[in-house]
């Protein structure tokens, strides 16, 4: 069996690698949008809602799909000072991991994959796009991006879970 989980963490683990690192380079796309926008508008006196929607689109997908990265490099906030100090062993912070997935993680994801669902749905249905004259149009493809941020997260967190099962069944049989 831990050759099973250890196989899986370590293609779940690859995929997000590959996913994070690819969704980096939004980040360059975001600068080269926003030096072209300010440049436009400040030299040129050539203001664009559209690019100004599209910085702000890129901002949401680097942040939306850098999630499970983080996850798996264990960079997300922690407001647990007891989690962090010295006064737990490796089982007990296993065993607070494991519960947190389980009871907040999982169940969070699930309830924005269920109710995202027909926003995104709905979204792609009435071909929606921005309110505003010359914005962007397709606003599904942001807000289905929520529905994939939260899959990868998932599934990044069942990565989590079962590498934590492993610390807790490593710690007992020590």
């Amino acid at each position: 069996m831990n050759n099973v989980f250890s196989r899986m963490i370590a293609a779940i683990d690859c995929f997000t690698e590959w996913t994070g690192r690819s969704v980096s380079w939004l980040v360059l796309a975001m600068v080269i949008v926003i030096c072209y926008d300010v440049a436009m508008r400040y030299l040129f006196q050539q203001g664009s809602v559209a690019l100004q929607e599209l910085e702000w689109h890129l901002f949401a997908l680097l942040f939306l799909l850098s999630g499970a990265y983080t996850l798996k490099h264990d960079e997300h906030v922690r407001v647990d000072i007891v989690f962090q100090s010295r006064l737990l062993s490796d089982k007990h912070r296993a065993l607070i991991n494991i519960a947190g997935i389980v009871l907040f993680l999982f169940p969070f994801c699930g309830l924005i994959l269920y109710t995202g669902w027909s926003f995104a749905e709905n979204a792609y249905f009435y071909n929606e796009g921005s309110p505003d004259p010359g914005g962007l149009p397709n606003r599904y493809l942001l807000k289905g991006s929520v529905l994939l941020a939260f899959a990868l997260l998932m599934i990044q967190g069942v990565a989590e879970l079962l590498r934590n099962i492993l610390k807790l069944q490593n710690t007992e049989n020590n």
